[in-house]
């Protein structure tokens, strides 16, 4: 049995940011029609909590996707040459559970989750957005200035991050690598002040957005708290905006931004207007005007990994990219 192994080079050169949009769109799309088997993730944590490990099943018949990411989360790396977020996704095949592939999680990872970003942004966010916000440096704020890029008409970047060094680094690189004004701002307040778009990406366990820094009519998309224990947004942030999740299930478990603004009295229970697949199927209502603030809190599901990994899968086999490797042998009829 031959299994196709595909690394960071072949996924990110087979997984571009728009059309991974289009396909993070489908399988949410699909998993809100319940089209979609995907228990909540597992996730071990080292005893001092300097990292841990996920692993993350899934099925989604309708892709031909039956499998589960395997991935490490160190933040910690950011000091390192290592990414924070390490591992494989593999890929089967439904009918008799052949393993298909063995795909670099870290770039599956990376790109999936600013393109479900992306799909919340070209959802949610008014069609003249212009002026983009990213709070963190690192590189899902490189890959989310690419999505947000690919869905509305970014004119303005700006970024902060708790290193003003990094962060002045980021803002060049930006700006040489899109043409954009780029720059980098004293504080999370200041880069956000005015945003018609605000990409929060950090590894912060406490909040870093606040209400009163959010102007009418922006849409944020938050990503970086994806797990117990880390928080981006304060109460006030959470309870002025009309949010959306990817998941019901997964937000009300792991999410302290919702359970914090939930046990502090600022939202109820009923806050959370819908998942983004419902809102792909029109099953609640997006954005009611230009001034209403709106807001994705991202969690990462299982889904996103799988249909992203057969997306690559397929392209690669039809253009004979990767490695094949030699697993167990077939049996004799």
């Amino acid at each position: 049995m031959r299994v196709l192994v595909l690394g960071y080079p072949e996924v990110r050169r087979l997984l571009p940011m728009a059309e991974c949009i289009d396909v993070m769109a489908q399988a949410l799309a699909a998993r809100s029609r319940g089209e979609a088997v995907m228990p909540l993730r597992q996730i071990l944590w080292l005893p001092d909590r300097t990292g841990a490990l996920a692993w993350m099943p899934a099925f989604l018949p309708g892709m031909g996707a039956l499998g589960a990411k395997a991935i490490t989360a160190f933040n910690a790396n950011t000091a390192t040459p290592y990414e924070s977020h390490q591992g494989p996704v593999l890929l089967f095949e439904p009918e008799h559970g052949r393993l298909l592939a063995v795909v670099d999680a870290s770039t599956i990872t990376a790109v999936r989750t600013a393109a479900v970003s992306g799909v919340a942004t070209r959802t949610l966010a008014r069609p003249e957005a212009g002026v983009l916000a990213v709070l963190g440096n690192g590189v899902q704020a490189a890959l989310h200035v690419e999505a947000m890029r690919a869905v509305r008409p970014v004119r303005e970047v700006r970024v902060w991050g708790r290193n003003p060094e990094r962060a002045l680094a980021f803002a060049r690189r930006t700006a040489e690598r899109t043409g954009l004004a780029v720059r980098a701002a004293a504080s999370a307040a200041e880069a956000v002040a005015g945003a018609d778009i605000v990409c929060t990406t950090t590894a912060a366990t406490d909040p870093i957005l606040h209400g009163g820094d959010l102007s009418p009519g922006c849409h944020v998309n938050a990503v970086g708290a994806g797990v117990p224990g880390y928080r981006e947004l304060d109460a006030a942030a959470v309870a002025a905006c009309r949010v959306y999740v990817d998941a019901r299930e997964s937000a009300a478990h792991e999410s302290d931004e919702l359970r914090a603004a939930l046990e502090e009295g600022a939202i109820g229970s009923d806050h959370v207007v819908g998942e983004l697949g419902e809102l792909l199927l029109d099953r609640v209502e997006g954005r009611r005007s230009a001034e209403e603030r709106t807001l994705f809190k991202s969690m990462g599901l299982a889904v996103e990994d799988l249909a992203a990994a057969r997306y690559v899968y397929d392209r690669a086999v039809s253009t004979g990219t990767g490695t094949w490797v030699e697993f167990s042998p077939e049996r004799e009829a």
